[in-house]
């Protein structure tokens, strides 16, 4: 679904549209990749949701030296410059490395940065030097506050098309807990909020060696953070979460999603008013 991206940050002249980045944790094939774009693309055109598809194509911060990456940055960049063009839909990618740049820019609408390298300045100086739209996850062991540096490092490059995702915050071992207090405090920083919330019910390293998860609370979380005044959901998803390859345990199924965003489109029709 092609959409101007500058709806994302109209919220600073008034009301704003809610929209979605959304798609499987991990590129497990083209074919799945395709198959999961064309069906979230068919969901989000249903409601008029501004739609941008997220797949790793390397997820380097897995738990286990054994599981599974993705296809690497050539594979993974190819597959969705194709979603890109063969659906006519933005792609975003998590990077991980400040040499990735150069490649990803030319195919990436919006570069993330993960969690994990919240607070690695070269790499976010790096994005932010492409002039692409930067989406970066609060870090779990960072408050809310400590994203105004973050935010700093960014306009330094001298791009200021940023986005902030919550995404939970470390609580004791192996567990995760939202505070919806940080949402309202990041939007004072000037720029759209996002909730991740397949992320934010991960239980990391908790699964013998990978992580896991408790996917019945993310509808749950969801609905509350856009109560609490985030302006997109970031969520992954999977036919069969039971069968990925990555974060299955967190992730929602296809099933579910269209049932979600309705309510939240409700909720934040309310909150835009």
């Amino acid at each position: 679904m092609n959409f101007n991206f500058e709806d994302i940050f109209s919220f600073k002249n008034g009301r704003s549209k809610f929209f979605l980045i959304c798609g499987p944790c991990v590129i497990e094939s083209e074919k799945m990749a395709l198959d999961h774009a064309a069906v979230l693309k068919d969901i989000c055109s249903k409601l008029n949701v501004p739609f941008i598809f997220k797949s790793s194509f390397d997820k380097a911060n897995r738990t286990s030296i054994n599981s599974f990456r993705g296809p690497g940055i050539k594979k993974g960049l190819a597959i969705l410059n194709k979603i890109k063009k063969q659906l006519r839909i933005p792609v975003t990618s998590d990077v991980h490395q400040p040499n990735e740049i150069a490649a990803v820019k030319t195919v990436l609408d919006i570069i993330q940065i993960p969690a994990l390298l919240s607070r690695q300045t070269d790499l976010i100086v790096a994005a932010a030097k492409s002039k692409k739209i930067i989406n970066v996850k609060k870090g779990q062991f960072m408050a809310p506050w400590d994203m105004q540096n973050v935010i700093k490092k960014i306009e330094s490059a001298g791009n200021k098309k940023i986005i902030i995702t919550e995404r939970g915050t470390s609580f004791g071992y192996h567990n995760l807990v939202s505070d919806m207090r940080s949402i309202a405090i990041m939007r004072g920083f000037g720029y759209p909020v996002v909730f991740d919330a397949t992320h934010s019910v991960q239980l990391p390293s908790a699964g013998n060696g990978k992580s896991s998860g408790e996917r019945k609370f993310a509808p749950v979380l969801s609905l509350a953070a856009i109560a609490s005044g985030a302006q997109g959901l970031f969520l992954e998803v999977h036919k069969s979460p039971e069968k990925a390859l990555c974060d299955g345990p967190n992730m929602l199924t296809l099933a579910e999603l269209e049932c979600l965003l309705v309510k939240a489109i409700k909720i934040r029709e309310i909150v835009n008013d």
